[in-house]
């Protein structure tokens, strides 16, 4: 079994910050990426940032310079710092890790979502 919880979401004005946690646990071995997604209502999902164990990221161009993402392998844990946030990035987060279990298996996961919501 392997669950990822998801947290720090929230309602925000624009120009405000959240930081956004996503903890792995269960039976694993390794965790070769983690990121976060987000959907809008109507809007399909989309990709936010990636990071991989060794630390290297990815960002969709309407998050660069806005958003940062992290990780703690040690806690199995992925964060994204959201500042200077607009009413645009309202969505609800998703979190995503690959992740190889104690039996050798991988596989994709994701969060249950926490939503996030910007004002004007």
């Amino acid at each position: 079994q392997v669950q990822l919880v998801e947290s720090g979401g929230g309602l925000v004005q624009a120009g405000g910050s959240l930081r956004l946690s996503c903890a792995a646990s269960g039976s694993i071995f390794s965790i070769n990426s983690m990121g976060w997604y987000r959907q809008a209502p109507g809007k399909q999902r989309e990709l936010v940032a990636t990071i991989t164990s060794g630390g290297r990221t990815n960002y969709a161009d309407s998050v660069k310079g806005r958003f940062t993402i992290s990780r703690d392998n040690a806690k199995n844990t992925v964060y994204l710092q959201m500042n200077s946030l607009k009413p645009e990035d309202t969505a609800v987060y998703y979190c995503n890790a690959y992740v190889v279990r104690t039996t050798g298996f991988g596989d994709d996961y994701w969060g249950q979502g926490t939503q996030v919501t910007v004002s004007s």
